[in-house]
């Protein structure tokens, strides 16, 4: 019987041919291979200025007869634009690929050497202004009240909603109506992507970001994860279950441990289109939609965190560590009201490595964990969660 690793380098190949890209079996979960090929030397990119990027070679035997080809993919590894022949040295990313200069959302542009996608993407941001929140207030069946996202400019997240289509209309008659600021280009954030590999004391768990989802949350992350933000942090909340019994989150990222800290600042609030799925990654707040700062939590379940999309900010997802999320979700709680475990399950340190080349063909999305890890066997020592 085939292994699974050989089954998903066939449907790799099966992906991205009717792209001309052949797929490489021996780069498949291989972090960092040939690591940043594509440098681009500057952060920010106004409209008016050249894309930068220098095409290295370093430590490459030779390279490709024809040159290298760029493609540029979106999420779902649908090819944007592509360009062939380049050879390495300095190049103008904006010249080479000009869909790029128009795009509405993150895209990536990958280098392809002899039909092989080869060394880490190179991510880039369109700087656009973001619509303004809606929200209403709530109260709930034990009186307590709340508030609630309806949507985001003239934009709702429930348009068939009647009494949220009211909502929107009262808002927009009120003297304090805000229509937000009309849409300007602002230029580009490009730089190379990475994911984030957390090391806790129930084992390692790897995290891809998505900022084509959430670019400003992943960014904010990302940088905190860079300047060591996360080390020696805890999951200092674990809600084993929601009200209904399904399998609900895991928190972190409060320096302070008790469920208040945080970066010193506050994030607004990004909309984001990624379900709140199992293993999916999602920015803790207060009541506020702009009170985010560092805290976020992975989800357990669709089940139990459905309800969540559109109110809370999805921001990326964990490609391996299901077994180190199924037993950090299992520890003892000494206060179920408010999820505090008896011994906060400890991430010892959290750093950024390269990503691993893209697809053209595959969606990013298809790298996430989508089952809950399970013991061999309950009744076995290497089966049993710590508890």
């Amino acid at each position: 019987m085939p292994s699974a690793r050989s089954i998903l380098a066939q449907l790799i190949a099966i992906l991205v041919a009717s792209h001309g890209v052949a797929a490489n079996p021996s780069t498949v979960g291989r972090p960092g291979v040939d690591a940043d090929l594509l440098a681009v030397g500057r952060l920010y990119h106004r409209p008016d200025q050249p894309i930068e990027a220098t095409l290295a070679l370093r430590g490459r035997r030779q390279a490709p007869e024809l040159g290298f080809d760029l493609v540029l993919l979106d999420e779902e590894g649908s090819i944007l634009d592509q360009t062939s022949g380049i050879r390495a040295g300095n190049h103008d990313l904006g010249r080479l690929l000009p869909v790029l200069l128009d795009l509405e959302r993150v895209a990536r542009v990958q280098v392809i050497a002899e039909g092989h996608p080869i060394g880490t993407p190179i991510v880039v941001e369109p700087l656009l202004n973001p619509a303004p929140i809606r929200t209403v207030r709530e109260t709930g069946p034990d009186g307590t009240r709340s508030t609630r996202i309806i949507g985001f400019g003239d934009e709702l997240l429930r348009p068939d909603d009647e009494s949220d289509r009211r909502a929107l209309d009262s808002l927009r008659d009120s003297p304090d109506w805000n229509p937000g600021d009309p849409t300007a280009r602002s230029g580009f954030r490009v730089y190379p992507d990475r994911d984030v590999v957390m090391n806790t004391d129930f084992g390692e768990l790897r995290i891809q970001l998505a900022p084509e989802s959430a670019p400003n949350t992943a960014w904010n992350f990302r940088r905190l994860v860079e300047n060591g933000f996360y080390d020696q942090t805890t999951f200092h909340r674990i809600v084993h279950f929601d009200r209904t019994g399904e399998r609900f989150v895991i928190q972190g990222g409060d320096p302070s441990g008790t469920g208040h800290g945080g970066p010193g600042y506050r994030l607004p609030f990004e909309r984001s289109e990624l379900p709140h799925d199992l293993g999916v990654l999602s920015m803790a707040r207060s009541d506020d939609p702009d009170s985010a700062g560092s805290q976020f939590f992975i989800c357990l379940s669709r089940a139990g965190t459905a309800r969540l999309d559109g109110q809370y900010c999805s921001f990326g997802w964990a490609t391996s560590g299901a077994e180190a999320i199924a037993r950090i979700a299992d520890v003892e709680v000494e206060d179920a009201a408010q999820g505090r475990p008896t011994h906060p399950p400890v991430i010892d340190r959290a750093v950024l490595v390269p990503a691993e080349p893209m697809f053209p063909g595959v969606p990013r999305s298809r790298s996430r964990i989508t089952t809950w890890w399970t013991p061999v066997s309950a009744d076995s020592d290497e089966g049993r969660r710590p508890r």
